[in-house]
Order: structure tokens, then sequence, then C-alpha cells
């Protein structure tokens, strides 16, 4: 129990470095946003950021250790509302790490691009920062899955469309926001910065302002 309680305090000071470095960029303002990293594989445990937490201030103290099911274990505040959703990547996935950003271009593609309910981005050289990506000819289409606040519900979405499509590295919540994840916290952090460069430029693409 020691280590285990040491490894999560070591995970919790990145995930809040993590949090402040992403609200800085603009893309988890106020309360957004929520990051996790897997502590042990067995029994699970979780480190995630609670709930209410104001990005730009986040600090260790504001991680918590969840179970398999989200039940918190250790820390003082209340775990992160979209838990599940964080708990479903890493069982989809295996994942070491999820994060989750409401940046503005992730938000507004997400809503854009609904009604294909994927975003297909394909061409760009920083495509091949993404896992097991080797060429910038390699289209990547990112689910679009409608939010909601029945977590349980959601979360069965989630890895219901995982399942369906096994090389996306990230996932949109419909005018909500990005969910990517890596087999750590520094492989997920490198997604979001790509991916988050990605929408950005797509975006910003005169065929899409003109669509």
């Amino acid at each position: 129990m020691d280590n285990l309680i040491t490894d999560f305090a070591g995970l919790a000071a990145k995930l809040a470095e993590v949090g402040r470095a992403f609200h800085a960029r603009g893309w988890v303002l106020g309360t957004s946003g929520n990051f996790s990293a897997v502590v042990s594989r067995n029994p699970l445990t979780v480190a995630v950021s609670g709930s209410g937490a104001d990005k730009g201030l986040l600090s260790a103290d504001q991680i918590v250790l969840v179970d398999a099911q989200g039940t918190l274990l250790e820390g003082r505040k209340k775990p992160s509302d979209e838990t599940l959703l964080h708990l479903a990547v890493i069982k989809s996935r295996g994942a070491g790490s999820v994060l989750h950003t409401h940046s503005v271009w992730s938000t507004l593609l997400s809503e854009a691009h609904a009604a294909a309910g994927a975003l297909a981005i394909e061409g760009y050289e920083m495509l091949k920062g993404l896992q097991g990506v080797r060429t910038h000819n390699h289209k990547e289409r990112i689910p679009i899955i409608d939010n909601q606040q029945d977590m349980p519900a959601l979360a069965a979405t989630v890895e219901d469309r995982l399942a369906q499509q096994p090389g996306a590295h990230g996932f949109l919540l419909r005018k909500h926001g990005l969910y990517t994840w890596g087999r750590d916290l520094h492989e997920a952090k490198r997604h979001i910065e790509i991916l988050e460069f990605l929408l950005e430029v797509t975006g910003r693409s005169p065929a899409v302002r003109q669509a």
C-alpha cells in the first residue's frame, strides 16, 4: 500500500503540471477538462483530477485515487464526473493515461462534423506524431459521440465506438471536447498536442470556413 501511495503522489504531481500547461494553452479554461493516469494494473487503480478544479491552479492535492469502478480510495475531492469515461478508455485501449481538453476548435468541429459521425484528417506531417503512424498519407478518423449526462450510458457508448474504430487515437464529445490517451502520460500528452494542432489547422482551413 505504501508503494501505491508513493506512485500515486508522483503521478498526481505530473498530472497537475500537465493541467496547468494545458490551461496556459487555452485548452482547459476554468474548471473544464480532466486527466488521469494508471497507478497500478492489478488491482486497477487510477489517479484522476478532482471535480470542479480550476485547471490554471491545479495542484497535486486536487488529484484523487480511484478503483476500477471509480470509487474514491485516496484524496479529499470528489472524482471528476467523467471518471467512468476515463476508465472505459483505459479498459478498452489498455491506456496508461487519458487526457480530456475543452479547446475552442475541438468544440466547434465536434458540432460541425457531428452528422458524419466522425472527423477525418489526412495529409499532414503532424499525423506522424500519433503512435504507430508512419506516413503523412495516414487518414485519422476521429469518432464524434453525442454527449449526455448519464455517465454509465455514455461510458458504454464510448466503449462500443472504440471497438468499432480500433485505429482511432481519440474521440470527440459533441459540443464538448477531445479525449485521447497513450501508453503513459508522456504519450497521451503528445497525442493531445498533435490532435489539438490538427484540429486547429482543420478549423482554420479556408475550405472548412466556406463549407
